[in-house]
């Protein structure tokens, strides 16, 4: 293997100017410039012209990367560095570079849902019996589940789609329900995804398993056809869809990535037709998971629609990210638990300002990385989504 196969003129656009420094979050806590946007940049350049190898060095630059796409935004230049690091774990993990087979197996299970759901009960129990290590970063799992979504409609009749996803159904399932209460609230009809559409394929887009992250997009479109919006609830997957574009090369995978929104997005320009609260007005702090600020650039929706039923606070560091990274906190513990002790100082700082115990994060992975932390500082991390349904639909107990 002595090439990436990247595109030359993407890799040129980096100019090196160092702007992209303050929002690494990998570079934040090393202060090294190989973990960086434009030291990994310039080692994928050094691999395309042959003066540097694909050795250990290299391969530890890449797959240390948490994939959070800060440095985009940042960027004067427009580099889509997302694409660049996509490409070259493809390549490196069709080497066997990355992704051992382990892993590749632990991936395939998202792909079919009722062995996903086992699994996840065997691992709570596991982790109520303190086999799962603390420096995975684990919040608690669900030991049980309440009743699957039931949708109100058809695929033909319904107003949109509302996807359940793999992790996202088996950890944090009661905010499909409280996005389908909402969802109802406004006036609108949904409709669940058919068979074989139980996984995006985030996750393996970002192990560089680029065929089996374009079998599972293909199965996910087939199993929500028509022009109906596409609601999703969770940060990462809406990203992944919304670039199923890029990921297939069709015009049909274009269109279809057309029609995804993230729930708050799509909430939030509804949101006067929500009832209004019947609990007092709570305050929250909100974090922002990257792939909704980063990618989809949607993050403002979440204070629209929280701004309904509470105040919200911001963090001061930027959007930085949280180190969850979908499965880099188990496959970087240690980078990752760094990553987030920034996160954690920001969200205290937060705390001392505003005395708010609440944190909105509108992605499983960011809320179970954090939550494991902050259960024990006497704080919760919830779904935007889910603080918002609790104050229009349940009266706080002993409130008037």
């Amino acid at each position: 293997m002595t090439s990436l196969n990247l595109d030359a003129q993407a890799l040129a656009k980096c100019v090196s100017c160092g702007l992209c420094l303050p929002h690494c979050p990998t570079f934040r806590v090393t202060g090294e410039e190989s973990y960086s946007p434009r030291g990994r940049i310039d080692a994928m350049r050094a691999v395309e012209g042959g003066a540097l190898p694909i050795d250990e060095q290299f391969v530890d630059f890449m797959k240390t990367c948490v994939q959070c796409r800060g440095c985009e935004p940042a960027c004067p230049s427009g580099v889509q560095f997302g694409s660049l690091m996509e490409g070259t774990r493809t390549a490196l993990a069709s080497n066997g570079k990355i992704t051992p087979w382990w892993q590749r197996i632990g991936f395939s299970v998202l792909g079919h849902h009722r062995t996903l759901l086992a699994g996840s009960t065997v691992l709570a129990l596991a982790q109520r019996l303190r086999l799962v290590p603390l420096k995975f970063g684990l919040g608690r799992l669900p030991l049980r589940r309440p009743a699957p979504v039931e949708p109100t409609a058809t695929a033909g009749d319904a107003d949109v789609w509302l996807f359940t996803g793999c992790v996202m159904d088996a950890w944090q399932r009661p905010t499909h329900q409280n996005t389908a209460e909402l969802v109802g609230l406004v006036g609108a009809t949904y409709a669940l995804p058919g068979q074989g559409g139980a996984c995006c394929g985030a996750l393996h887009v970002h192990a560089g398993l680029h065929d089996s992250a374009q079998k599972l997009a293909k199965r996910v479109m087939e199993s929500m056809p028509g022009s109906a919006p596409i609601l999703v609830n969770s940060a990462g997957c809406g990203a992944a869809m919304k670039d199923y574009g890029d990921l297939i090369g069709s015009d049909e995978a274009r269109q279809f990535a057309v029609r995804v929104v993230d729930a708050n997005e799509w909430l939030a320009e509804r949101v006067e037709e929500l009832p209004g609260p019947v609990r007092p007005r709570s305050t929250v702090i909100v974090q922002d998971p990257c792939h909704l600020r980063h990618v989809q650039r949607a993050h403002d929706s979440v204070r629209v629609l929280l701004g309904h039923v509470a105040d919200t606070i911001e963090l001061d560091d930027d959007g930085l990210c949280c180190g969850a990274g979908g499965a880099y906190s188990a496959l970087e513990p240690e980078l990752a638990g760094e990553i987030r002790d920034r996160k954690l100082a920001s969200i205290d700082r937060a705390r001392q300002v505003s005395g708010a115990v609440l944190v909105a994060s509108a992605n499983p992975g960011c809320s179970m990385h954090l939550s494991a932390v902050l259960d024990d500082r006497g704080m919760t991390v919830r779904h935007p989504v889910d603080i918002v349904a609790d104050a229009v639909l349940r009266p706080k107990q002993g409130a008037l």
